[in-house]
Order: C-alpha cells, then sequence, then structure tokens
C-alpha cells in the first residue's frame, strides 16, 4: 500500500490550532471509496480525539452531545444500546448512569463481537434474530428500561432510497422494542437518514411518547446524511 502525505495546512476542531491535512494516494487494489474513507479518517479530528480519550469510536462524542444537550442519562438508569459496536455509546452511558461503578444498568447487543466494557453487558448477536429480543427482556432489572438507544446501520448499498429504507426498517423495529420494555418517561434515540423519515416511524413515536424531535449532534460528520429521531416521555403500554 503506496500512500503519501500532504503538510498543506486545515483548520482542527475546537482548539483554535492547525493540523496537518493527510493526503492518501490511491494504492492498486484498493477502491476510490476506500481511499476516500482512510483519507477521512486520518483528517478527522474527533477519531484522534477518541483515541486521546480512550473511546472506542468517534460516535462517542453524538451520544456524548445529545445528552449534554437534553441531559438524558442520569445515575442509577438502565439503558440498553442497540447496535453497540465497537461500543463508544455503551462507554459514555456506563460512565454517565455508573453502571461502571455498580450502579444502573447497561446492556449493549451487536453483531460483530467486542471487547470487554467495564459495567456493560454485552451480547454478541443480531438484533434482528427472533432470539435478540427475549435474551436482552430477561437480562433487564425488573422494572424494564430508562432508555433504548440504536446507532444501528445496515451496511451502505450505494442506492440512497435503498439505504434509506433499510436503516428505517431497523429504527422501525428498535422502536418496538422500546415500547415492549422501556418505563414510563422513558426515552428512546435511533439514526435514520436524511431524506424523509418515514411517516409510519414517526406516528407511532408521537403515539407513544410525549415529545418528538430530530437531532444532528455536531460530531456528526457534516457530509453525512445521518440524523438521530429522540423520543422523550414514554407514555406506557396500556
Amino acid at each position: 500500500m503506496s500512500s503519501k502525505k500532504n503538510t498543506s495546512k486545515s483548520k482542527s476542531s475546537g482548539k483554535g490550532k492547525r493540523a496537518l491535512s493527510v493526503k492518501v494516494k490511491s494504492a492498486k487494489g484498493r477502491k476510490l471509496s476506500s481511499t476516500r474513507w482512510l483519507q477521512r479518517q486520518l483528517n478527522d479530528p474527533y477519531v484522534q480525539r477518541a483515541k486521546d480519550d480512550g473511546l472506542r469510536s468517534r460516535a462517542a462524542y453524538k451520544l456524548t452531545e445529545i445528552d449534554d444537550e437534553f441531559k438524558l442519562i442520569k445515575p442509577g438508569m438502565t439503558i440498553v444500546d442497540l447496535g453497540a459496536a465497537p461500543g463508544g455509546w455503551s462507554q459514555i452511558a456506563a460512565k454517565r448512569a455508573g453502571s461502571m461503578n455498580g450502579k444502573g444498568q447497561v446492556v449493549g447487543i451487536d453483531i460483530s463481537d467486542m471487547e470487554p466494557i467495564p459495567g456493560v453487558e454485552l451480547f454478541h448477536l443480531d438484533f434482528m434474530d427472533d432470539k435478540a429480543p427475549d435474551l436482552l427482556k430477561a437480562t433487564l432489572k425488573e422494572g424494564g428500561a430508562d432508555i433504548v438507544m440504536s446507532d444501528m446501520a445496515a451496511p451502505s448499498t450505494g442506492h440512497k432510497q435503498t439505504d434509506h429504507l433499510r436503516i428505517i426498517g431497523l429504527a422501525e423495529t428498535a422502536l418496538e422494542f422500546a415500547i415492549e420494555v422501556l418505563k414510563p418517561g422513558g426515552v428512546f434515540l435511533a439514526k435514520v437518514l436524511q431524506g424523509g423519515t418515514e411517516q409510519e416511524l414517526l406516528t407511532r413515536m408521537k403515539q407513544n411518547f410525549s415529545k418528538t424531535r430530530h437531532v444532528k449532534p455536531e460530531a456528526s460528520r457534516a457530509d453525512s446524511s445521518e440524523l438521530y429521531v429522540l423520543a422523550t416521555g414514554f407514555k406506557g403500554r396500556g
């Protein structure tokens, strides 16, 4: 693999300093999309910041920003993290809920295997597997969950409409699970894609929660179409 570093300067985020921009040359056998992804990673200040802070991924800052703004996570809460790998969201949830210190509970599930995270019960299983919802329900403490959050995303097909439908399908499945396990007053947070959230998903959320909104944290890449739906004040079952 060949690469070339370009010492042209670009602004870094947050601290007013200027950082070196890295350019990656296309290598034989590597797709152009892979080259662009690698260059974006090398020049992403959140990627380096996550390494410095001991976090599993840059996605941890998305949850951090959302929670800082809406004050969702409180000590002692029970939280379910769907599509948890590589674990950035679970790390933030465990720290803020206190499960890494024996308070509350954080449960994560993903089709990809993960290294253990202090204070988090992890399951290596596809959430779309028929066994997954019952496994999670059996693991939760009595009373259910305070927050169900999903950063799940299906592999991109490159076809915008197809990708949109697939991620909406994941969000709808996550919502149905949330309705089954949330405590009254609970919270649901899920990733979708910009371009028109399916009306059925929004309608279902509005029926079951006091308030529904769209959120785009700063840590979400500016050129990314990802968006989050946040529903608060679960009305309860029945």
